[in-house]
């Protein structure tokens, strides 16, 4: 999804592992994706967008359907069931609980090695993720259906459920391509280039 956010390096990423990617911005796209990425950004703003162009159903749908999706940032609070104190417009699906900006704000933003939770992928073997949370979101608790693969000080930072995998932070900003290839390998089931 292309509204806001660096959706740009996410567009590269996917790009250097050898998918065609391209910017979302209207439903007559999302509705032909194979897969979608929900970058940061204001998740409010996000919201408002996908409602005023009549987007958010049809994501929502094709969510619901299977469609594989990497939510990071704000993306995981627009994928989450519930958001602590606030009734936003969400696309919802991901059972989880999250509250924004809960390690700060904007001049609080930090980087960290965020460790592998629940997870037997081998990628995550080689070292420790470095993640970039700006302003990012806590997830305060996960359903049953929800497997955390990454954890930060005790709690989620990179979660699946089925076809969709949320992440705290912010993988695009980093050197380590290692949750874009999960997702789209793992989780989305490409093929590897």
């Amino acid at each position: 999804m292309s509204f806001q956010g660096d959706f740009d390096k996410h567009i590269e990423r996917s790009r250097a592992l050898g998918l065609h990617a391209v910017p979302v911005r209207d439903a007559e796209a999302a509705a032909q994706v194979d897969a979608i990425i929900i970058p940061g950004g204001e998740s409010t703003t996000i919201g408002k967008l996908l409602e005023r162009f009549d987007m958010i159903d049809l994501i929502r749908r094709r969510i619901g359907d299977g469609l594989p999706v990497l939510a990071t940032c704000a993306g995981a609070i627009l994928l989450a069931d519930e958001i602590s104190g606030s009734d936003q417009p969400r696309i919802g699906g991901l059972h989880i609980s999250v509250r924004r900006n809960a390690y700060g704000r904007q001049i609080e933003s930090f980087e960290a090695d965020v460790i592998v939770g629940d997870s037997d992928w081998p990628g995550w073997q080689e070292s420790n993720v470095l993640g970039v949370f700006i302003r990012a979101p806590i997830i305060d608790s996960v359903s049953d259906e929800v497997k955390v693969i990454l954890e930060f000080e005790g709690k989620p930072v990179l979660v699946r459920q089925g076809a969709i995998l949320a992440a705290t932070f912010h993988p695009e900003l980093t050197a380590d391509t290692r949750v874009h290839e999960y997702f789209f390998h793992a989780v989305a089931g490409f093929p590897a280039q």
